[in-house]
């Protein structure tokens, strides 16, 4: 997708940085135990299921279903023009791992719950990459 400097862009660390610069290559990465196998989403330093402290990024295959959303109609960034969708989807790797999100190719009202979507890549700027969602039919 296209740059876009309306975003206001995430701090980068070397907690998250796997996160916001992985669509570079258009691929999803989010963190894993490798202990237990379990996805985390918000990095953390201690899987939340079994506390082990052996996470590291791993590519998922991008693919989601939306289980809620809003339609904001309200302009609280200049250049970022609603109305748009914020939603959160579930990855299809593991139930309860979510990404709060925006949705794209597709009108506001057109969104659903239920609705399967991919990821798609917007080139934020300064190596970061948003990943968005966009139906799957697209």
């Amino acid at each position: 997708m296209s740059n876009s400097p309306s975003r206001i862009l995430p701090q980068l660390s070397s907690a998250n940085e796997f996160f916001w610069t992985a669509g570079a290559d258009g691929r999803l990465r989010v963190l894993r135990c490798t202990d237990c196998g379990h996805y985390l989403h918000p990095p953390s330093p201690l899987c939340p299921k079994c506390m082990g402290r052996n996470l590291a990024p791993e590519e998922v295959s991008g693919k989601a279903e939306v289980i809620t959303f809003t339609i904001n109609h309200q302009p609280w960034i200049p250049g970022f023009d609603p109305p748009y969708a914020i939603a959160i989807v579930e990855l299809a790797e593991q139930k309860g791992l979510r990404l709060t999100t925006n949705i794209a190719a597709c009108k506001p009202e057109e969104v659903a719950i239920g609705m399967k979507v991919r990821v798609v890549f917007e080139d934020a700027g300064q190596g970061v990459f948003v990943p968005l969602f966009e139906p799957e039919d697209r």
